[in-house]
């Protein structure tokens, strides 16, 4: 919608400061409670800061894979100039999931070097800083003008998207949709984890549905850009693993709590087998 803006001879994209305001208001989020869930501030904080060096990497890392039919433009570099604008232009951008498995590995990695105690609890708080970090995020994205939704008569026209092509049509608003999901997120895992309720599972609840919602949303995104394969976008691919994935776990978890008592006959007399 807006762009950009310049401030004292600079120019800053509206997404930025969305992002900053995001990360400043989830990083206080979970140190708060930390503090309330009688668990160490200082080390979520450190914690959070190897989270956000493996979603930059992540982020950055997907999105040049999505543009992976461009990395011959290298071979005819001729300068280090030439090189520096290709990598903006080819690893520039963030793709979210990217960014949320890299920092996902890199908190696990944190967190295994320092044989960090009750990761699931930090795990718990961190399944709601997530969504209320990309509540603010999407705003950005909508302010910006990128991760634009499909042309639709119920919408917004862009007239300063930072994607040319974004500009000029009539789009459906599919970031501020995203935003509301997001946000509505935050808050049923918030009242969960005030409730005691799913301890330790937290995180693997908000990844399962944020990428049933993400998945839907993707229809209604209009940047065909990032390319699709059997129909889908990079998004519902890593969206529809994720929730293969986490139903199998969940089905493992069941059979196994299943067998871990199970009745025996032993003299006559029913014993229960501890596994």
């Amino acid at each position: 919608m807006l762009g950009s803006f310049e401030f004292l001879g600079k120019e800053y994209g509206y997404y930025m400061i969305m992002a900053l305001i995001g990360a400043l208001t989830s990083g206080a989020f979970s140190y708060i409670m930390a503090k309330k869930q009688k668990l160490n501030e200082v080390k979520i904080v450190i914690l959070l800061l190897f989270s956000v060096i493996g979603v930059l990497i992540g982020g950055h890392l997907l999105y040049g894979i999505t543009n992976a039919d461009k990395l011959w433009l290298f071979g005819k570099a001729e300068s280090f100039g030439d090189v520096i604008y290709l990598l903006s232009a080819i690893f520039g951008g963030q793709v979210f999931y990217g960014g949320l498995l890299g920092g996902i590995l890199a908190g696990y990695i944190y967190a295994k070097a320092t044989k960090l105690e009750n990761f699931t609890g930090y795990a718990d708080i961190l399944a709601a800083a997530v969504p209320l970090f990309h509540f603010f995020g999407r705003i950005g994205c909508f302010l910006g003008g990128c991760c634009y939704g499909v042309e639709s008569e119920f919408g917004f026209t862009f007239h300063n998207s930072i994607i040319e092509s974004a500009n000029g049509v009539n789009r459906f608003p599919v970031q501020l949709f995203e935003a509301g999901f997001n946000l509505c997120l935050f808050a049923v895992i918030l009242v969960l984890l005030n409730k005691n309720k799913l301890r330790g599972k937290l995180f693997l609840l908000y990844m399962f549905i944020y990428a049933i919602g993400r998945f839907i949303l993707e229809f209604f995104r209009g940047d065909d850009y990032r390319g699709h394969l059997f129909g889908l976008s990079t998004s519902q691919i890593i969206g529809a693993l994720i929730f293969v994935v986490i139903i199998g776990y969940a089905i493992i978890n069941r059979i196994k709590a299943g067998n871990h008592k199970k009745p025996t006959q032993t003299g006559g007399e029913t014993a229960v087998k501890e596994q």
